[in-house]
């Protein structure tokens, strides 16, 4: 799945990209479900609505930081928690990104060997619901819910709870551009 930079990647996970989070799901698991979700494959346009509670960063990470620095760090998260934020992205979904729940992907895990544990909890051709877990150093635990209510649109709700440091509520509208995913870089 290729997707334009997000500008909260670290924090939320992009559908296809808030929100896009590496899913490491168990063999067993990916085969246990023959049905691919039934979205179309190609190019999408992702609204997302976020709304954050608390600072996000862990408690001993702050910690670490320069007073000065973590006073402002403090401050620019107090002022945002709480007021919902919206931006758009434009995704690329394929074929292997549906059969194997590869709905979020998160590229700052990626790059840091994070390993996040996916388990698909229920997968039919409209419904994807999944939970994940990340460890330090940015551990949180996510519930994830997609909807397909026709192949051309998605939407999807993630709840995301670091804990000590704060929550994330992503509201997802996703609409079907064309096939082509040409423009639309990893």
């Amino acid at each position: 799945m290729r997707s334009m930079p997000s500008p909260i990647s670290s924090t939320v996970f992009v559908m296809a990209g808030v929100f896009v989070l590496g899913s490491s799901i168990p063999g067993r698991l990916a085969s246990a479900y023959a049905e691919s979700f039934s979205a179309k494959t190609g190019a999408w346009e992702m609204t997302h609505t976020t709304l954050s509670t608390g600072t996000l960063i862990p408690p001993d990470v702050l910690a670490k930081m320069p007073p000065d620095r973590r006073k402002q760090f403090e401050e620019s998260m107090k002022a945002r928690s709480g007021k919902p934020r919206t931006f758009s992205t434009k995704e690329c979904i394929t074929k292997e990104d549906l059969d194997q729940n590869r709905m979020i992907k998160d590229n700052e895990d990626e790059e840091e060997g994070v390993q996040c544990t996916t388990n698909v909890t229920l997968k039919t051709v409209g419904k994807l619901i999944m939970d994940r877990t990340c460890p330090a150093p940015r551990s949180s635990m996510s519930h994830i819910t997609f909807e397909a209510p026709t192949p051309a649109t998605i939407t999807g709700i993630i709840d995301i709870t670091r804990p000590g440091s704060g929550k994330v509520h992503v509201d997802i509208k996703g609409r079907w551009l064309s096939a082509s995913c040409a423009g639309i870089k990893d």
